[in-house]
């Protein structure tokens, strides 16, 4: 555990993609949320980590710690720790995804299954195959991380980045993730939703959760653009 700022503690829990340890991370966020206390401002879970942003003073003025705000919040992670179970949390929201995998939404699709060495059916079929974890929302508002991809479709990010449209899919690693707005990117783009990511004026903007699933299937151009 560490300070992030005067105003922000990290605990993290390793430094890897790991089902187990992220589920560990989903459950102390629930614990957190479930004895939320005066002067809590945001948790936010990440792959393996949870930092937690809180207000020193209100925490100094209303629980009157014998030390810092920092070391106060630091037995709370600690407790979140050994009291939350990985194994309560709620079932997660299973979300399907329609993708347009033609290559008018997918400028990377060609270049990556050369490199791979398969055909762009495979990659599709690969791809769509799998139901994926969300592990965390990150980088844009709205952006979801997600794990994992099957090894045959694993790939390197793009040397150069390059501009990216609201709702492409990529593959970068052994992970893929849907770019919420139009945004410089170097995963390598398969394919594009026809859904918003991110929409600030909606009552929830993020739809999309960390701990949720996802599975992709393929639809049509011309289907993308009725879905719109």
């Amino acid at each position: 555990m560490f300070p992030l700022n005067d105003a922000a503690a990290t605990i993290e829990l390793g430094n890897k993609l790991d089902e187990t340890i992220n589920r560990k991370v989903m459950a102390m966020a629930a614990w957190l949320r479930k004895h939320a206390f005066d002067g809590l401002n945001n948790i936010i879970p990440a792959y393996s980590s949870l930092t937690v942003s809180y207000d020193p003073y209100l925490i100094k003025t209303r629980y009157q710690p014998a030390s810092t705000a920092f070391d106060w919040i630091k037995d709370l992670l600690q407790a979140a720790y050994n009291q939350s179970n990985e194994n309560s949390t709620a079932s997660p929201a299973l979300h399907r995804i329609p993708v347009c995998y033609e290559e008018e939404y997918a400028p990377d699709l060609d270049t990556l299954a050369l490199h791979l060495q398969i055909t762009t059916s495979e990659i599709i079929a690969l791809h769509t195959a799998v139901v994926y974890r969300v592990y965390m929302i990150g980088f844009l508002p709205g952006f979801a991380y997600l794990g994992t991809v099957d090894d045959k479709i694993a790939a390197p990010r793009k040397a150069q980045p390059s501009s990216v449209m609201a709702g492409s899919v990529g593959i970068a690693g052994k992970q893929t993730g849907i770019y919420p707005l139009n945004s410089p990117g170097g995963w390598n783009i398969i394919g594009r939703i026809p859904l918003k990511m991110f929409d600030p004026h909606a009552e929830q903007p993020v739809w999309m959760q960390p701990g949720d699933a996802v599975q992709f299937f393929p639809i049509t151009a011309r289907e993308f653009k009725t879905r719109q």
